[in-house]
Parts: C-alpha cells; sequence; structure tokens
C-alpha cells in the first residue's frame, strides 16, 4: 500500500483550512453585517416566487415589500431582516414561511487623498486595506502611510478610526491617505 507523500497531505489541509476560513469568513461579516444605502440585496421566500424580490436600498432605506407594505431595513442584520419578513408574512399569509435574505452587492468603499486613482470601489468580502490601496493604483510618492484614517459607521454613528496595513475594510469605509511633508 502506498501512502501519500507529507507534502501533498499539507497542502490539501492547508488547501481545506483556506477554503474553510474564506467561507466562516464571508458569513461572519453577512451575520454582524449591518444594511446600509446602496446594498444590493435579495429577499426569497420558498416556494413563492411572487415574494422574491431583488432590490438595492436607496439612502431612505425602506423598500415596499409585497404584503408588508414599506419595510425600513438600514441598520439590520440579514438575519433580522429575515426575522423581521418571517413575522409578517407568518399567519395572515403563510402557515411557515421560509425567508431567506442575501447581500448580492455590498455598497462600495471610498479611498481618498495619496493614491494613483481616488475614488470608489466594489466592496469584496475579507478585503483587506492592503488589497484596497492597490484597486485604487497603489501610493503616490506624496502619501504618508503611516498614519491612514478611516471614517466607518459603528452602531449608527460615523467615527473616525485610524487603519492598520493588516485591518480589513468594511463597506461604506471612507479611507483618507495623507500627504506626508518632505
Amino acid at each position: 500500500m502506498k501512502y501519500p507523500r507529507p507534502w501533498f497531505a499539507a497542502l490539501f489541509f492547508l488547501l481545506f483550512h483556506s477554503i474553510a476560513s474564506a467561507n466562516t469568513t464571508s458569513s461572519l461579516i453577512e451575520s454582524q453585517y449591518s444594511l446600509g444605502a446602496g446594498d444590493l440585496i435579495l429577499i426569497t421566500v420558498f416556494g413563492q416566487e411572487d415574494l422574491t424580490v431583488e432590490t438595492r436600498l436607496s439612502n431612505v432605506g425602506t423598500i415596499r415589500y409585497p404584503f408588508l407594505g414599506d419595510i425600513k431595513l438600514i441598520g439590520r442584520s440579514v438575519s433580522q431582516v429575515e426575522e423581521l419578513i418571517d413575522e409578517g408574512l407568518r399567519g395572515d399569509f403563510l402557515v411557515n414561511p421560509s425567508v431567506s435574505v442575501t447581500v448580492v452587492e455590498y455598497r462600495p468603499f471610498f479611498i481618498d487623498g495619496e493614491v494613483k486613482k481616488p475614488g470608489g470601489y466594489p466592496y469584496q468580502p475579507g478585503l483587506s486595506f492592503d488589497r484596497a490601496v492597490a484597486l485604487a493604483g497603489g501610493y503616490t510618492e506624496r502619501a504618508d502611510k503611516s498614519q491612514v484614517d478611516i471614517r466607518r459607521i459603528v452602531n449608527g454613528r460615523e467615527e473616525e478610526l485610524e487603519l492598520n496595513t493588516g485591518d480589513t475594510v468594511l463597506p461604506g469605509d471612507i479611507i483618507t491617505i495623507p500627504s506626508r511633508f518632505f
């Protein structure tokens, strides 16, 4: 009987571990993620095609949902929206609804200051600060990499934080790379 080579087993373990941690990170972000203006979401009720809705959240943050009318979604997590729709449909409209809410496209993050291509970029789950700078074309020669500021909505309030190179960028973040003085 031939046994697999040790390097093959190690490679298999690393591949499996990286896939599992990427899926965990993505689902963890989505479960704790608060919906905001610009997010594209898909609401599905199993077996009820008329209740499937794909919509982008506006600045107002409300959507018009069949049978329930206007629902405010901004600031709620995906699981909170699932519960809200489930409770609204249960009883009067459906006996046992199975509601699923998915973020199809996250709102963009913004990077400005001393990068080659400042602007808004589509968010990707697990996006690191280094990758965000790379998407913006990299630093300019005047960039001060030691003091990067980020504005982020935390618990409904905008806060200014310091960002380190290994930190994760979130949807809606506004990153500013300042100029250094020679």
